[in-house]
Order: C-alpha cells, then structure tokens, then sequence
C-alpha cells in the first residue's frame, strides 16, 4: 500500500494523540495510587462520620456519654490564673445563657466535671507554697476567704443559666479549685455543681477528694500548684493523676 504524504501526516498525529492520551492516562493512575483516594474520598473522609458522632462535644445535662476535651490551657496543665478577690465574687468572665455544658461522666456517682472553657478555675495568688501553714492548712481558713452569700446567691443565678440548668436544692454552687487548695472567689472558678442521682442535699463526692487534697498538701506529699493544677483539669481523676 502507498501512502501519500497528506496520509502520513495524518497517521503520524492520530498515532502521537493516542501516546499522549495514553502517558496523562498513566500519570493519573500513578497520582491516585500514591494518595491512596480520589479527592472525592478524601474529602469524604475529613467529615466526621455521622453514625460514630464527635466525641469532643460537651454531653448536654441529664445525659451520659464522653467528657469534652478540656482547653489547651487546662489540657497542658498550665497554671491558673491569679485573682485575689476575698470579699466577694470576681466577674472576670462574661458569659452568656445557655453557652456552658456540664460533662457528665458518671451520673449516678455524681462525676461531672464543669465547661473548661466557661469554668478553667482560678486561684488566690495570696496563697502560696510558702505560707501554707498560716492559709488553707490552718483551721478555719476558709470562713476568712469565702465570699458572702448576698453576693454568691446573685451569681449563682446567673450561672444557672450559663450552664441552662435549673435551680435543685442538690446543685452546689461549687470553687472548681476549692478555698482549701487555695482557690479564688471568681465567675471562673465557680459553677453550679449537680450532685449524683437521688442525693439529697449538696455535699457530694468532689468534697471529700478536695479535703484529701489539701491533707496532702499540707502533709507535704504534693505540691499546691500540682494540686491545684490537677483539681482544675478533672477532679474525678486529681488523686490518680497525682499518684495519691
């Protein structure tokens, strides 16, 4: 067979359009071999799934389920800030109805640990490891630094409705870092504690760990600021994380 040369030209460009078609054809296959997904997928797989649910979200009260992931802040184990506010309640944080979730993680034992980030706990910086002897670790210390209850009462409301709870004669309107590890009167470090399931008053079971707290630190087994720092991070598990 003769080909002219308008035929071979024509030849030759099919033949180079197939090369080129079939090289980007391999170059794709090649790219999604080394991602492992198609950018569909991979988008896909970004999303939380909606079965599993997000994990990290605040349970809502009256609920059981996963605590929330703590701030960075309380997370690392930074120290609390400082207020020394004696007298009465410091407003330090402005917050807003319904924008704090208490994280539940025992109900019927009363474990529930406050918003990290409406409630990270703040302490008095006129406590300190030096002058334990004469603050926390003295009898009656606390009655000297508690805040009047014509003042708390007015906050407590509020932070009600911070927390979207209602008012129960079992709610302690609670120091996340309590006095007696030197904790501070301030929105911060205050939040309205529910008690276990079926309690019939407000003493629950934070209190007795925070009375263990201080016998510690008083003894010299730990440091204040450990104790304070762990309280603040998750009270349920303060004795543990610090080898009590």
């Amino acid at each position: 067979m003769i080909f002219t040369s308008k035929t071979r030209v024509l030849l030759t460009t099919i033949l180079i359009g197939i090369l080129v078609a079939a090289g980007l054809w391999y170059l794709g296959r090649q790219a999604q071999a080394i991602s492992g997904a198609s950018p569909a997928t991979a988008t896909a797989s970004a999303t939380p799934d909606a079965a599993t649910g997000d994990d990290v979200e605040p349970v809502q009260p009256g609920d059981s389920g996963p605590a929330a992931v703590p701030d960075a802040a309380v997370a690392q184990g930074s120290a609390p800030k400082a207020i020394h506010s004696p007298d009465k309640v410091s407003r330090d944080l402005t917050l807003t109805p319904n924008q704090c979730k208490v994280r539940i993680l025992d109900a019927v034992k009363g474990e529930i640990l406050p918003d990290a980030s409406c409630t990270p706990g703040a302490i008095d910086p006129a406590v300190t490891e030096a002058n334990i002897s004469s603050t926390i670790c003295k009898s009656g210390y606390t009655t000297t630094v508690r805040a009047p209850v014509s003042d708390t009462d007015k906050v407590k409301k509020l932070s009600l409705q911070q927390y979207g709870l209602a008012p129960s004669s079992s709610t302690e309107y609670d120091h996340l870092i309590s006095l007696q590890l030197g904790g501070t009167n301030a929105v911060s470090n205050l939040w309205p504690e529910p008690n276990r399931e079926g309690a019939p008053g407000t003493t629950n079971p934070k209190d007795a760990i925070e009375t263990r707290l201080n016998k510690a630190v008083c003894s010299h087994r730990v440091t204040l600021a450990d104790a304070q720092k762990a309280i603040a991070r998750n009270w349920v598990t303060a004795e543990k994380d610090l080898g009590l």
